[in-house]
């Protein structure tokens, strides 16, 4: 059996079944970030850090470009949701429980403006970080690259579901993402059960994309 031939084409599916859900965000006048459709019908989650302070434009993978809405934003937890006027989209399935330390994780995103690049690595904890205003917010740490143009592109599992929400390098090979169990809290907030099928202030300015 051909064990390689086998593993590569099973991560060639899971990426081809991805890029459809992955967007750019332009929110600021140099540099921007990745997205993921979070909804068929436009609903968008970034990370907070990436929409800053002008309307964004998103990109989607047909190469069309729309306007967004900005929902809501949550500084706090580095999170926003965007709503773009399109239909018959592909949203990303959120995984239905948290990952295990040891899991294969892959991200997405732009780094460095190079769309749709994805990255390997493993779950290597899983970690309760403290908020600026002293809430718990739980978080991915894996060893899959991150850069700038990751903020805001999806952590998936083997399964192509979303673990994780890019959003900062630790330093060295180390990165963190917001847990999708987070992402989905702050959907539910803002739009309700329905769209959980998956004052403005500065976001987190030290070690983000």
């Amino acid at each position: 059996m051909d064990f390689n031939g086998s593993f590569n084409k099973v991560i060639e599916e899971l990426v081809m079944n991805v890029l459809p859900s992955l967007v750019i965000v332009r929110g600021h006048r140099f540099g921007g970030g990745a997205g993921m459709i979070w909804s068929a019908d436009g609903l968008v989650l970034t990370n907070n850090h990436v929409v800053g302070r002008r309307k964004p434009i998103i990109k989607l993978n047909d190469e069309s470009e729309h306007e967004a809405r900005l929902i809501s934003r949550s500084p706090e937890e580095d999170l926003a949701l965007l709503k773009i006027d399109a239909s018959d989209l592909k949203p990303l399935e959120p995984a239905p429980e948290n990952p295990r330390v040891g899991e294969l994780a892959f991200a997405f995103g732009h780094p460095w403006g190079q769309r749709n690049s994805v990255t390997r690595g493993i779950v290597s904890a899983l970690l309760n970080a403290k908020t600026s205003q002293g809430r718990t917010l739980p978080v991915i740490r894996s060893d899959a690259p991150l850069a700038p143009g990751n903020s805001g592109g999806p952590l998936v599992n083997s399964r192509g579901q979303v673990i994780g929400i890019n959003a900062m390098i630790m330093g060295g090979d180390q990165s963190l993402a917001i847990s999708v169990q987070a992402a989905r809290n702050f959907v539910l907030k803002v739009v309700g059960e329905e769209k959980i099928g998956v004052g403005d202030q500065q976001p987190i300015p030290e070690g983000v994309l």
